[in-house]
């Protein structure tokens, strides 16, 4: 999923197949122990999670490379599988909202100073360590260096930003404002073939082939994000989870989060008590690592050279793994959680994070020379 490892002597194809297929073997363990131990529901929600890891990483699928191919070549495939997926799961989400199913929520959030703001941020930093939240997860899993250095900083990011979310939010917004039933399905496939046809006709003709390999991860990721809606009863996500891997460590270490609004919240604090392994949103992002861990030993090992990067290079992947937490959190989700799940169930505030964030893409592409991270 990323263009900056190498890798090292792969082992033979006979080994990584054993290996791969070991590391499977593994994974349905895990899943069915879960299952036995924490309820059938959890264990489904992390083969999900696996799911996503594995069509993420086997088919080359992601979010903030599409948007840079997109912005510097005006190859518009990725972004058009990535508005395919997000119509198809608005298909059954709306109808599934508008209907008698009260355990089923939205990825609704209210656009405010503070959202605006953190997807600007967030779209500069997920092109200069060339991944999303779910890309983080993903090149993390599959042995990316760089990734790997950025994402405990994501992690930390995300949960500063979720100690100070409140606060931010006090700067202003808007109503929540959510399109509903038929009519605001109708506007939501109408914006999604607006824009996909915009983009197809700014590409070059040579390029508005889309691969078939991407249709069928717009496909799969579809009906992986419905099955954890209907299965966890909320959209799929990636930053909350990662905000309470923060939080969790924080409180292990002796801090004392009862000052935060946010982690005192009767709901947050139920989750901060709990076990990892029945809060949803982790089971999926931990299920992203390791679905993705599965196909890149699979494919090739992890034998991956460190990239000959300058030291401000490696500060800048620390800062803008950082970033990348403290922003989302205050945007009210990635590419995934705002992005993805925010339009496919409705929310507003998932089309404006679409356009600041893609505004902040194009100028994180831009810095990616001066801070060394191109040559």
């Amino acid at each position: 999923m990323t263009d900056i490892t190498a890798s090292i002597e792969p082992p033979k194809k006979g080994a990584r197949i054993l290996s791969g297929a070991a590391l499977g073997g593994v994974a349905l363990f895990f899943i069915l122990a879960l299952m036995a131990s924490a309820g059938v529901r959890y264990g489904l929600v992390l083969a999900i999670g696996i799911g996503f890891g594995l069509t993420l990483e086997g088919l080359r699928f992601g979010f903030a490379g599409p948007w840079r191919a997109m912005i510097l070549r005006r190859e518009p495939a990725g972004l058009i599988a990535q508005l395919l997926a997000i119509a198809l799961v608005a298909l059954v989400a709306f109808p599934l909202l508008a209907g008698d199913n009260p355990e089923l929520i939205g990825a609704h959030g209210a656009v405010g100073y503070a959202m605006v703001g953190g997807a600007f941020v967030f779209g500069i930093a997920m092109q200069l360590v060339l991944g999303c939240g779910s890309g983080t997860l993903v090149n993390a899993g599959s042995g990316n260096p760089v990734s790997v250095v950025a994402l405990p900083f994501f992690v930390i990011g995300a949960f500063a930003g979720s100690y100070h979310l409140l606060w931010w939010n006090g700067l202003g917004s808007l109503p929540l404002i959510v399109l509903e039933g038929t009519t605001g399905l109708g506007i939501t496939l109408a914006g999604l073939a607006l824009i996909g046809l915009l983009v197809w006709a700014l590409a070059p003709r040579e390029a508005r082939k889309i691969p078939r390999r991407l249709i069928i991860a717009a496909l799969l990721l579809a009906a992986l994000a419905l099955a954890n809606f209907v299965v966890a009863g909320q959209p799929w996500g990636v930053v909350y989870g990662l905000g309470l891997w923060g939080a969790k460590v924080s409180t292990a270490l002796g801090a004392d989060l009862s000052a935060s609004p946010f982690w005192a919240n009767e709901v947050h604090h139920e989750r901060l008590i709990s076990s990892l392994l029945t809060d949803y949103t982790s089971l999926t992002n931990l299920g992203i690592i390791l679905g993705a861990l599965i196909i890149a030993v699979w494919r090739s090992g992890l034998g991956a050279q460190i990239p000959k990067l300058p030291l401000k290079a490696w500060i800048a992947t620390i800062v803008a793994g950082f970033l990348l937490g403290y922003s989302s959190r205050l945007a009210l989700g990635c590419n995934v959680g705002a992005f993805f799940s925010g339009i496919s169930t409705g929310s507003l505030h998932g089309w404006v994070w679409f356009a600041t964030a893609f505004a902040g893409s194009w100028v994180g592409i831009r810095l990616r020379k001066p801070f060394g991270l191109e040559s």
